[in-house]
């Protein structure tokens, strides 16, 4: 009695084992056939440096700083001491508001001369400004980046943008392209997804930028960039730049695109 007890118990349990392992193989098999799916939302920025996280807002708009200083043709420690300030000001959002009449990323105030609060309010205006300023702080290069950064912002504390300097080299490595493939965004992708208005992006990048030319692998690293950035906003699936493409798996290697142009779509 014994024994036919335990041979059945044996059997169910041999039974049940097989039947999970049959469902198993078979979600494995139907979600390695599917279109990835993306619940979360949000940019991870990788460099040798270190590894850092983003709102897909914030991954725009250091993307857009990033390409207004591009356009300016200023080195990468002017970036720098852009993000900094973009991350003290404004933890790199674009705020409509903040003491007294202080607004956008970098805080700045139409009351002391920046502008009018529509013209602070859009990030190629305001990094626009805070550049112009900057260039004008004698070897602000070779100056600590918190003494840069007070010398144009002026605020009642200025220590504050130096511990930011090391979140702002990851990021500088990775929008100024310095870095490839250093950008990479998530978002939930509908099941029909509107048309990619890749045309339209390249409209505004090109009003942040100037010519969406790549005489440079650094220049294409840092349209692509942009482009994964503002993927979201734009419907871009896929980005491709020098035989690598990004989707909502990552970059990979492969694609058609070469080192002459940004391929999006």
């Amino acid at each position: 009695m014994r024994r036919s007890f335990s041979r059945a118990v044996l059997t169910i349990g041999i039974i049940v084992l097989t039947l999970a392992v049959a469902i198993a193989v078979g979600v494995y098999v139907l979600l390695s056939k599917a279109d990835p799916l993306v619940d979360a939302e949000g940019c991870v920025v990788k460099t040798p440096k270190g590894e850092l996280d983003l709102d897909i807002e914030q991954a725009r708009i250091a993307a857009t700083i990033a390409a207004v200083g591009e356009r300016r043709r200023l080195p990468e420690q002017a970036i720098v001491i852009a993000y900094a300030t973009a991350i003290q000001e404004s933890k790199m959002y674009n705020v409509s508001y903040g003491d007294r009449d202080s607004l956008g990323v970098f805080q700045q105030r139409p009351s002391q001369g920046w502008g009018k609060k529509k013209q602070i309010m859009d990030p190629v205006y305001s990094a626009n400004r805070f550049f112009a300023a900057l260039v004008k702080v004698k070897n602000y290069q070779k100056l600590p980046v918190a003494e840069a950064a007070q010398a144009v912002q002026r605020s009642a504390a200025g220590y504050a943008y130096g511990p930011h300097e090391n979140n702002a080299r990851i990021l500088a490595a990775a929008f100024t392209g310095r870095v490839p493939r250093a950008v990479h965004c998530t978002f939930p992708l509908k099941e029909t997804p509107a048309a990619a208005r890749a045309e339209e992006a390249q409209r505004d990048l090109t009003r942040a930028l100037g010519a969406v030319s790549v005489p440079s692998t650094r220049r294409g690293w840092l349209i692509a960039t942009w482009s994964v950035a503002h993927a979201q906003q734009y419907g871009l699936r896929r980005v491709a730049f020098d035989g690598i493409t990004w989707s909502a798996e990552g970059w990979k290697n492969g694609g058609k695109a070469g080192s002459t142009r940004v391929e999006l779509s």
